[in-house]
């Protein structure tokens, strides 16, 4: 099976999900809110009563699996810090800025050489590249790619595909 056969599968598979999803979100006009003109303004109007309710507390920094409270803005503050904390993983004050990573790779000449022998050795991206058959095979195999003849027709309107599987 190619990849153009397995793409216009999934669209015909997502197009029966979209009429389920439709279906099961229901008749916007059966809301009890006054706009029933779709479900995010219902929402929102819903929102705005609670907004205007008195001694309605939102703010609970001490719950972090609460669903309807949120973090205060100190309370979000100190989880970043933390979070930096986290990424920095210790490291001392000579490596905790890219600027000082920066300087510390360019102190060292060798293991900069010996990157850039790796770098020439690589499929580029940015650039056109002469490759064997073989380097292709093998670029193609280390990222788990197929070739242009397995993918299949690559000129299939797949709108118009999940267009009518929409309208089946």
């Amino acid at each position: 099976m190619s990849l153009v056969s397995r793409i216009e599968s999934l669209i015909l598979r997502l197009a029966a999900e979209f009429k389920a999803i439709r279906r099961d979100l229901g008749n916007p006009t059966e809301l009890t809110t006054r706009d029933q003109s779709n479900l995010v303004a219902a929402i929102n109007e819903v929102r705005a009563l609670i907004d205007v309710t008195p001694g309605l507390n939102i703010i609970d920094d001490e719950n972090p699996n609460a669903v309807s409270t949120t973090f205060s803005a100190s309370g979000i503050v100190r989880r970043l810090d933390q979070l930096k904390a986290d990424i920095l993983g210790g490291a001392d004050g000579a490596f905790d800025t890219l600027k000082e990573l920066q300087d510390a790779l360019a102190g060292d000449a060798s293991s900069i050489a010996a990157l850039t022998r790796a770098l020439e050795s690589r499929v580029r991206h940015d650039e056109p590249q002469d490759l064997t058959v073989d380097s292709q095979a093998q670029a193609r195999q280390n990222i788990g790619a197929v070739s242009a003849e397995a993918v299949g027709d690559t000129e299939v309107d797949f709108v118009v595909v999940f267009r009518d599987a929409l309208a089946a």
